[in-house]
């Protein structure tokens, strides 16, 4: 690949507009300073006016987050108080709103785990050698429609395609109005579809499994050496993470990227119009169920049943659209009950401090 000069991750570049300087007034009156986190090594590190700037999650910020959806995730802005200079410091504060979301839920603890932070596209990226996975791709359109981002479906390794054709038909099948876009990070195939989507301003994250080539894509956007590559395993073209954390990057006379590590596993959160949105065709046949609460098992007058039967709809669909609803309402469930937790162990915490104060001033509780 042709090296160019890197381009520098500035305060000017990273998207700070008029609209959030205002609503960042109180914060400034406060002492604070605005900042994007740029990468997620260690307690993470942001960019600010001052310029680079390491972050400190204090131990009482962690402790007061509600879950792991309010900690800070690369692309966020956040308020920051600054505690030193040399290094630059500063402690963590508050983590502004964010305009689009990736979350995932972690199926080892089922907690959400926020991927990348105010990102305007997702580009869902999957290789066209081993790794063309259906099942996974809607998992990833699901998250992206859930999270208010625009996803482009990305088919790399265009240049070692097995079976291009039929690769494409069938994504276009299951990501019906999504954008497509087929590349390859050697030969740069597609590349400059995937720059297009990247004006100034604007941010998008890479997201995908091990070995899809996430990495080299990145390379290829930002026109020069930044990610280190690994070679992969001929017989199923899986190799181990060559991203270890998330970044973000600037993009040359454009936007800005963040690359991830890759995902062996994208539980699905969110609610029931995002999972209805990605299996449209699903749900549109389902409404002509005689019941309204039909399972699309054994019912009379099942519309999707009849619909499988003629060959109208898929079964892959179905089951798939089944399992993913039945998955977001078991971790809606879960995500209940740790609000529910939460509030207790908040009150258990302002009555303790209740107490202690009463004490100091010496007077009783009642």
């Amino acid at each position: 690949m042709q090296g160019t000069e890197t381009t520098p991750l500035t305060f000017g570049r990273l998207g700070w507009s008029a609209d959030r300087a205002l609503a960042f007034a109180p914060h400034t009156t406060a002492g604070l300073l605005p900042g994007r986190l740029v990468s997620s090594a260690g307690d993470g590190l942001a960019i600010t006016q001052a310029g680079p700037t390491e972050l400190i999650i204090q131990r009482r910020f962690a402790r007061e987050a509600g879950s792991r959806l309010d900690l800070p995730a690369v692309g966020d802005w956040l308020a920051l108080e600054q505690v030193s200079e040399r290094p630059r410091q500063a402690a963590v504060r508050e983590v502004l709103s964010r305009n689009g979301t990736f979350v995932r839920q972690r199926l080892s603890d089922g907690q959400p785990q926020v991927l990348a932070a105010n990102v305007d596209t997702a580009f869902l990226v999957s290789g066209l050698d081993h790794d063309l996975n259906l099942r996974r791709i809607e998992r990833y359109l699901v998250l992206a429609v859930d999270g208010g981002v625009t996803p482009v479906v990305v088919l790399n390794k265009v240049d070692i395609a097995l079976d291009l054709a039929r690769a494409v038909a069938e994504v276009h099948n299951i990501a019906a109005g999504t954008r497509v876009v087929v590349t390859s990070a050697v030969d740069g195939t597609g590349v400059d579809e995937l720059q297009a989507f990247l004006e100034p301003g604007t941010t998008a994250c890479l997201l995908g499994s091990s070995g899809v080539g996430k990495s080299t894509l990145t390379n290829a956007i930002l026109g020069e050496e930044r990610q280190v590559t690994k070679e992969l395993r001929e017989d199923d073209s899986k190799g181990r993470h060559t991203t270890s954390h998330r970044e973000l990057f600037a993009v040359p006379d454009g936007g800005l990227l963040i690359d991830t590590p890759g995902l062996r596993t994208v539980g699905v959160l969110g609610d029931e119009d995002a999972v209805g949105a990605t299996f449209d065709e699903v749900e549109s046949v389902a409404r002509s169920c005689r019941f309204s609460d039909c399972q699309h098992e054994t019912e009379p007058g099942c519309a999707v049943r009849a619909a499988i039967d003629a060959g109208t709809l898929s079964p892959d669909r179905l089951a798939s659209h089944q399992k993913l609803e039945a998955e977001r309402q078991s971790a809606q469930l879960r995500a209940d009950a740790r609000a529910r937790r939460e509030a207790d162990r908040k009150l258990g915490r302002f009555f303790k401090q209740h107490k202690k104060d009463l004490k100091r001033r010496g007077q009783k509780d009642f």
